[in-house]
């Protein structure tokens, strides 16, 4: 049994823990264009969904940064799980159907099928797929529940994003693919006070 004086700051990480996964969910509730586009992804009903990605990464960097307005996205990575349906002509026919619903950037991928792409063994899950990708700090997704409330998917956890860094992924060590995703996308120039971690 844990005492009183190294219980507490177990309960505080515990609370400051739950008070970001609040504030995430709180920043993406006020954010009219971020909802839309969950509402619509929902709309859907897809098996182990989210909207993942930059999507959340950037709106946090962003309040992180202070800007008054979002950053553009490039697209919205929707993913989702379905092993029994794996073709990309399905994927493709589920970003055309959400184009003529919106003008978002849509971009569709089942998670069954990215492992052949990563030469990696088969993944499990959307979660699972996501601990495959490159840097931390992007593998973050949102979705809505049943009842419509905004829910986290976050396999890594959410602290690294409050770190205003990119993080390597030290299970997934990919240092060529690391420098070109930071350089292409401009991180550093679009959020100055990113650091890079784990180069």
């Amino acid at each position: 049994m844990l005492d009183l004086a190294t219980a507490r700051p177990v309960l505080a990480a515990l609370g400051t823990k739950m008070d970001r996964e609040q504030q995430i969910i709180s920043w993406l509730e006020q954010d009219d264009m971020r909802m839309e586009a969950l509402r619509i992804a929902g709309s859907l009903q897809l098996n182990d969904w989210c909207i993942a990605a930059g999507f959340v990464r950037n709106m946090i960097w962003d309040k992180l940064h202070h800007y008054s307005s979002p950053t553009p996205l490039n697209d919205l990575d929707l993913i989702y799980f379905n092993s029994l349906r794996v073709s990309q002509e399905i994927d493709k026919s589920i970003e055309k159907y959400l184009m003529n619903r919106s003008a978002f950037p849509w971009s569709v991928k089942n998670q069954a099928r990215m492992h052949y792409r990563n030469n990696d063994e088969p993944y499990t899950s959307t979660s699972h797929a996501m601990r495959h990708w490159v840097e931390l700090e992007t593998a973050i997704g949102a979705k809505l529940s049943s009842s419509g409330q905004v829910e986290l998917v976050a396999p890594f956890g959410i602290e690294a994003l409050f770190g205003n860094t990119i993080t390597i992924n030290l299970g997934r060590v990919k240092p060529i693919d690391f420098k070109h995703r930071i350089e292409s996308k401009r991180w550093l120039e679009l959020w100055p006070n990113l650091k890079v971690a784990n180069a």
